[in-house]
């Protein structure tokens, strides 16, 4: 893989992440999705001489970038390991329940879809990869060679939302015993022969692309490890934005944070006299979901299925 990227990434929801997290000058923040730098870099011009930022990428270019802001910035420091491993790396430091904010900006980047090498885009032929750090785990070649039907039907429909998994899934296997899948145009043009049902605007691929992707890189389990991972990371007071971009991501974190908001009080005994430190709130809702203005969505069409919410540390 080359160690730099021509690919550009246009940062979503910019200026209202960054405004969201309340930055303190003196605060310690984790922007748990470094990509190419964007929201970091607004986040660290708003910071003090003694605030300090902590970055994680699973993308080895990510990390090319993070580390040459890093050398221009001592505030910042970037390792290369999923969100959901952050709070073992703050153990390390020391810096468990001390955060004043992070900042969690899922999916993939731009310069990951455009790039044909990287295997996550059927627009684009290349190797069919889609692993978001290629040094972990196996490709999506290696997955779907082995992988029982039943297995890439469960993909692709819960993690793809496809409704035609099993026609699909089906299509792949019959193919593979004659030929395995080594290149995203190969497997694009099975998945487009075997849907029956075009969307307009849409590629006849696309959600079974997403599909194996989420599966591929553990999305939505990373997801959920590192959204707890975050609360224990906060201190009193810190906030927990996160920006989404399918719907599958978006239900987990809403249903995340409105649990920690309700803390479970739904199931308490009206006249129950003390209340299990369990039932009490851990976190505050901010606002409504924020989505991409009409602008930003003209000037990026991927913004156009960001949601972002926002919650507080409460204890």
């Amino acid at each position: 893989m080359n160690q730099t990227s021509s690919y550009n990434h246009v940062t979503v929801l910019l200026d209202e992440a960054v405004a969201a997290l309340a930055v303190r000058p003196d605060g310690r923040y984790l922007d748990g999705t470094f990509g190419r730098g964007g929201h970091s870099r607004l986040l660290l011009r708003q910071l003090g001489p003694d605030g300090c930022l902590l970055g994680f990428d699973k993308d080895p270019l990510a990390i090319v970038t993070g580390q040459a802001l890093a050398a221009e910035d001592g505030r910042f420091v970037v390792v290369q390991r999923s969100f959901a491993e952050l709070g073992a790396e703050l153990a390390q430091r020391g810096w468990t329940g001390t955060l004043s904010g992070v900042l969690l900006d899922l999916g993939v980047s731009s310069p990951q879809l455009d790039d044909p090498e990287r295997g996550f885009s059927f627009l684009h032929d290349g190797p069919l990869d889609m692993r978001m750090d290629p040094s972990r785990g196996i490709s999506a070649a290696q997955w779907i060679a082995t992988a029982d039907e039943d297995d890439i039907v469960r993909v692709l429909r819960e993690y793809g939302e496809e409704r035609f998994a099993k026609r699909m899934a089906r299509a792949v296997v019959q193919r593979r015993a004659v030929q395995p899948f080594e290149r995203t145009a190969d497997l694009a043009q099975v998945l487009t022969v075997a849907n029956p049902a075009w969307e307009k605007g849409k590629n006849p691929a696309t959600r079974a692309f997403q599909g194996l992707r989420i599966f591929i890189n553990n999305e939505l389990g990373d997801l959920e490890a590192g959204l707890e991972a975050a609360l224990e990371a906060l201190d009193v007071g810190g906030r927990l934005v996160v920006i989404s971009f399918h719907s599958l991501e978006d239900r987990i974190v809403k249903q995340f944070m409105r649990r920690h908001a309700k803390g479970e009080a739904d199931t308490l005994p009206r006249d129950l006299p003390i209340i299990p430190e369990k039932f009490v709130p851990r976190l505050k809702l901010l606002g409504k979901p924020q989505y991409a203005s009409a602008e930003e969505v003209k000037a990026n069409p991927r913004s156009r299925s960001a949601v972002m919410r926002v919650a507080e540390k409460l204890r």
